[in-house]
């Protein structure tokens, strides 16, 4: 009785929201033509306009209040493929599944969009394998005797992330998978796992010069600048401030032993056992560990350390290492997803020749773990399918070309400032479409134009660029790596995001300070006095942790 009250409660609120939706769209489609084919130039109403945001906007407003992410990203889809069309419901349902921008369809068959979901169904496959065999359990027994604590069971994954540095999404997955027995066995709740996780994907992926990020970056520098795209990735990094801020929050949180917001709530929760707080738990079967006589820590640490060699090398194929080009130009031209595919298939049937020529678990037993890992991954993968169908209505509605009119508008008198200014447009445009790449890729070439001729100002907006991508890239709940961190961590999605969010904030703000002082310094001065501000920054954001601790205890 008490759930379905529970439910009974929302539905309406549910339907307060939804409602205006539903009423606008009946509006359009009431006045649009009975059947509308468009030609090759055809530009919506809607294109290059505030309305092309609207779509992401719906999306994350629903999600953070119906704390339901499907509805809310089918809703926002919805609403995309209607103001694309015009009102047109024929146009509307087919931009909605087959455009080729990101229709739903059309994305299950982009090549590196399967890649990935492989690369997730397979990782899935390799965790349910190692709890099955008892591996997870016999590395949980060992970690015991070497981390004493909860602030060494965080400070382990942190390290464990840092490590980790090739790829986000693949940090996501690997940290998730090895670290999760660990720290439930010294009750961390599995929002703060999902939170140093995603703390420690792509912040580390923005400032690890051997990534597939620097390679982003460095493809995002116009030709034209006549600038090496990876000097300049280099240049960036002692800039990057949100990346190292946010790193600085996440060790100090650890050892000041400090929390806040709703993942108090989680935190409090955990210590007395429950882990999850709220929120249905979708990786029950998953999560059991099988005390298995005799199991060995080498049965998981083999499977982990193959897994990351083989993603690296397979990464580095793609790009053409082996045959002949150099690491850094190898892993500006891998395919990540191609690359992800190969090794985690490569780690799969090295796992099965250790599992079954060693006599850990029967080939029944191997190949029933397979569609129990696929089962355990659908959660996630409905969310990136949607979320990359969301990303796609962006696009068609010119949001892109949006972002560049304001920021080129705006450039003009405001150079001091425009570092302050980059970073936040830059984390409200990831925050909304969910992708930092796509972000930093629109906003670089128009600083560049911006501060060609002053260097210092150049490298620090496009740090500042960087830094709001990866910020609005880390609140936002449509974010791949956002919906990966949850399912590393085997989190509710929903829980990640609304414990996440005040953190994430509290480091943004933190950021947008140190930016303005890098900005009027670095306007001013004109050289590298600039630099001063990152261990200004530094040092602001553990004075606000101490802050927010003394009025916790207050």
């Amino acid at each position: 009785m008490k759930n379905t009250a529970k439910g009974s409660k929302k539905n309406p609120k549910l339907a307060l929201i939804l409602a205006p939706v539903f009423v606008v769209a009946v509006v359009l489609i009431l006045g649009a033509q009975n059947h509308f084919e468009p030609d090759e130039g055809y530009v919506p109403g809607a294109y290059a306009t505030i309305l092309s945001l609207a779509p992401p906007i719906v999306a994350i407003v629903l999600a953070l209040i119906t704390k339901e992410v499907y509805s809310a990203l089918f809703v926002g889809i919805a609403v995309g493929a209607l103001l694309y069309a015009g009102g047109n419901l024929e146009l509307a349902y087919n931009t909605l599944l087959y455009s080729e921008a990101g229709g739903l369809v059309v994305n299950l068959t982009d090549l590196s969009h399967a890649g990935i979901l492989v690369f997730v169904i397979i990782l899935g496959g390799l965790v349910v394998l190692m709890n099955k065999s008892g591996s997870a359990e016999a590395f949980g027994r060992w970690a015991k005797k070497h981390i004493h604590s909860r602030v060494g069971a965080q400070l382990a994954t942190v390290l464990m992330g840092i490590l980790i540095f090739v790829d986000d999404g693949f940090n996501c997955m690997t940290v998730g998978s090895v670290m999760r027995p660990i720290t439930d066995s010294y009750k961390v709740s599995r929002a703060k796992l999902a939170y140093i996780i995603d703390a420690t994907a792509a912040p580390i992926c923005i400032i690890a010069p051997i990534s597939s990020w620097a390679a982003a970056v460095s493809y995002a520098v116009p030709e034209s600048m006549n600038i090496n795209g990876f000097a300049m990735f280099i240049n960036t990094i002692p800039y990057n401030l949100y990346a190292l801020v946010t790193l600085a929050m996440l060790i100090g949180l650890t050892l000041i032993k400090v929390d806040f917001g709703p993942m108090k709530l989680h935190e409090t929760n955990a210590a007395k056992g429950d882990l999850f707080t709220s929120g249905d738990h979708p990786y029950d079967e998953e999560d059991t560990q099988n005390a298995v006589p005799n199991s060995r820590v080498s049965n998981l640490v083999i499977p982990v350390v193959a897994l990351i060699v083989s993603c690296i090398i397979g990464m580095l194929y793609t790009g053409g290492f082996f045959s002949g080009e150099t690491l850094i130009n190898a892993f500006a031209n891998a395919d990540s997803a191609r690359g992800l595919v190969m090794g985690s298939l490569f780690t799969l049937l090295l796992t099965f020749i250790l599992y079954i020529a060693g006599g850990v678990m029967s080939f029944e037993d191997f190949m029933g773990c397979l569609p129990a890992g696929f089962r355990s991954m659908c959660a996630p993968m409905i969310i990136l399918v949607l979320s990359w169908n969301l990303s796609g209505m962006t696009g068609l509605l010119g949001a892109a070309d949006f972002i560049h009119g304001v920021m080129e508008s705006s450039a003009a008198g405001l150079a001091m400032f425009l570092p302050f200014i980059v970073f936040v447009v830059s984390v409200f445009l990831a925050f909304s479409t969910g992708t930092s790449w796509g972000t930093f890729t629109i906003l670089i070439p128009i600083v560049c134009s911006v501060f060609a001729s002053q260097h210092e100002m150049l490298v620090i907006s496009i740090s500042a660029c960087l830094a709001g991508a990866v910020c609005g890239d880390h609140c936002s709940p449509i974010s791949d790596t956002t919906i990966m961190s949850s399912a590393g961590a085997h989190c509710n999605h929903m829980n990640h995001v609304t414990t996440q969010l005040p953190y994430a904030l509290t480091a943004a703000g933190v950021s947008a300070v140190g930016y303005l002082i890098a900005g009027i310094i670095g306007y001013n001065a004109g050289n590298a006095l600039a630099m001063i501000a990152t261990p200004i920054t530094l040092a602001l954001m553990i004075a606000v942790l101490l802050v927010i601790k003394k009025l916790r205890k207050g």
